[in-house]
């Protein structure tokens, strides 16, 4: 892909990120409102709780929409350690802090790139805002389908060649974090549902991704797809988990090919890593 090696620290990393746990943290929240909870209580995580039948919960003031009794809770690369949820069950409230791991994040440098992926030109800023409220809506609707719940699995096999968080420099210049994980494959090669969803974005051709593919998993839960050679779903298409979606290519701003699969909860980024099976 023409990214320098990230050699032991990137595997260090991925060791460290783990799967996703099905009793981290499990003694967090009181029993009387939760009966399990499934993900790890991290920078980065997601997590799944299964309330008790009319427990509810709130965070930062707004309650959690549920699925069969289950909330979903996000935090993004740089989320405050210090965190509240609040539970209700009748006429009983209770907040309940607890603490999210930190994470280290590695640094990585792609040299390579045409300049205009790096700083684009003036006129293809209004494509570019363009695509970015496309993008928006498309994210933007809550459903209520269970596909977040699944035990997800790696849309690609392949070598991992750049992971969420780290920070990036393009031709040298910095930039924002990354925000996905890079997983090199040769083009032409099957990207597969990581879980249930449904399609609510799909284009051939977005400026920075290329191909690009959103699949809502449901609770605001939302899978992103970048640098696709070619799309095999369409807008409001339903897959199951292990559908193939696409293909892998070298579209928009890459090197070579590659899967960029990035992961939404709400508005924020959280790492696909902590999701799937050790690699």
């Amino acid at each position: 892909m023409g990214i320098r090696a990230l050699s032991v620290c990137l595997v260090s990393f991925l060791a460290l990120s783990g799967a996703f746990s099905q009793n981290a943290a499990a003694q967090v929240f009181p029993e009387k409102f939760v009966k399990s909870m499934r993900g790890e209580l991290t920078q980065g995580g997601l997590v799944i709780l299964t309330l008790q039948p009319d427990a509810r919960a709130l965070y930062n003031g707004r309650t959690l929409p549920q699925y069969e009794n289950q909330v979903v809770l996000g935090f993004g690369r740089d989320a405050p350690l210090e965190q509240s949820l609040l539970f209700t069950l009748g006429e009983t409230a209770r907040a309940i802090d607890f603490q999210l791991k930190q994470r280290a994040y590695v640094e990585q440098r792609i040299d390579g790139l045409p300049p205009a992926f790096v700083t684009p030109p003036p006129d293809a800023l209004v494509k570019i805002k363009r695509e970015a409220a496309n993008k928006r809506k498309a994210r933007s609707e809550l459903t209520l389908q269970g596909g977040f719940a699944e035990a997800f699995v790696w849309p690609v096999a392949g070598r991992i060649t750049g992971v969420y968080g780290s920070r990036r420099f393009y031709n040298g210049e910095p930039r924002r974090p990354h925000y996905g994980i890079d997983i090199a494959a040769p083009a032409g090669t099957p990207v597969k549902a990581p879980a249930a969803g449904r399609v609510t974005l799909a284009s051939p051709d977005m400026y920075f991704e290329g191909g690009l593919i959103f699949v809502d998993h449901g609770l605001g839960v939302t899978s992103v797809f970048m640098h696709l050679e070619t799309l095999a779903v369409t807008v409001g298409e339903k897959v199951n988990q292990g559908d193939i979606i696409g293909t892998v290519g070298s579209t928009g701003r890459s090197t070579g090919p590659h899967l960029d699969w990035r992961m939404y909860w709400a508005d924020r980024r959280i790492d696909p890593a902590l999701l799937a099976p050790p690699r």
